[in-house]
């Protein structure tokens, strides 16, 4: 019997798949890749008594390859908080997804697990810019303000370091990312001790200078678009700063639009955590785009679609 890890690079999957391996230890293959990998089934070869386990990536885009390994004999655990399409029906299959715009996966993760590595749940919706649901989530734990600060941190830098166009954009492949994590039942421990955390963190703060170091290409009342170059810091930084600019103006749309270097865009769509709804209607419209509804991107936006863009996200966003 094979086990099979699959998982969203970013913070929500390496802290769900964290919870899962703390309260279930096992030895099992990583299958993960940046953050807007998510197409990530399709690279798993299983059959008959093997187990996989998938966190945070849309079964809506997966469908295909999730139905080859139940035919194939595979059972699957399904962790997440994406829209999913329509869900199987299968006896091999255990689907826990709730599209909640306050849930993420690692708080899926930590029901299914009855709060017993809630401290990683938490890190992961801190990460996921689920604040509030992140301070609801830790109330049991009665953690001190500079503590909270500690999970807010360490939540931000592992999410950080899933975006970008490839691997070699991050800092780390998210399955070292893990393997680095893996040892550390206790996330202050692993922000004390852990050079991974302080390249991180050292990255993110000289990478976010950059950013909010550019001004909006597009600015209503409602909302602002900003284009940042096609350059490796734009890309690990991408998705991050969109989560910043929607907690500083948390009544305002927020698309962040990252320059590719053989043309086109990579989006990143924030809507106003106010409502926290649109984004995936938005991002939906376009060929490579997809998400929920606080939360959505677009893998390849075309320049020829840059105005349908902009008009669209106005127009869901007056």
């Amino acid at each position: 019997m094979s086990l099979i890890d699959v998982f969203n690079g970013d913070a929500d999957g390496i802290c769900a798949l964290h919870q899962l391996r703390l309260a279930e230890p096992a030895d099992s293959a990583l299958i993960t890749g940046p953050k807007r990998d998510i197409s990530l089934l399709k690279r798993v070869n299983a059959g008959a008594g093997d187990r996989v386990t998938v966190l945070d990536i849309a079964l809506s885009k997966n469908r295909d390859a999730l139905d080859r390994l139940l035919e194939a004999g595979a059972q699957v655990r399904y962790f997440d908080h994406h829209q999913p399409g329509d869900i199987p029906e299968h006896p091999l299959f255990e689907a826990h997804i709730d599209t909640d715009a306050n849930v993420c996966t690692s708080l899926l993760v930590n029901q299914y697990l009855r709060g017993a590595q809630r401290v990683w749940a938490v890190t992961a919706a801190f990460g996921d810019n689920l604040a509030d649901a992140a301070r609801q989530a830790a109330a049991p734990l009665h953690l001190s303000g500079d503590q909270l600060a500690q999970l807010q941190s360490l939540g931000e830098c592992l999410n950080y370091n899933g975006y970008g166009e490839s691997l070699d954009d991050l800092f780390f492949d998210p399955a070292e990312l893990y393997r680095q994590l893996r040892p550390f039942a206790d996330p202050f421990a692993f922000v004390a001790e852990s050079p991974a955390y302080r390249t991180l963190n050292t990255g993110y703060q000289e990478d976010m200078a950059r950013a909010v170091a550019v001004s909006a290409m597009g600015a209503r009342a409602s909302g602002r678009i900003f284009t940042l170059p096609p350059e490796k810091w734009a890309r690990r930084i991408s998705g991050v700063f969109g989560n910043q600019l929607a907690v500083e103006s948390p009544a305002q749309a927020h698309a962040v639009l990252t320059a590719k270097p053989d043309g086109g865009y990579v989006v990143s769509v924030r809507a106003p955590l106010a409502s926290k709804s649109g984004a995936d209607q938005l991002c939906s419209q376009f060929d490579t785009g997809g998400g929920r509804r606080g939360a959505a991107g677009i893998n390849h936006l075309p320049e020829s679609e840059l105005g349908r863009f902009v008009a669209s996200f106005f127009e869901i966003y007056k």
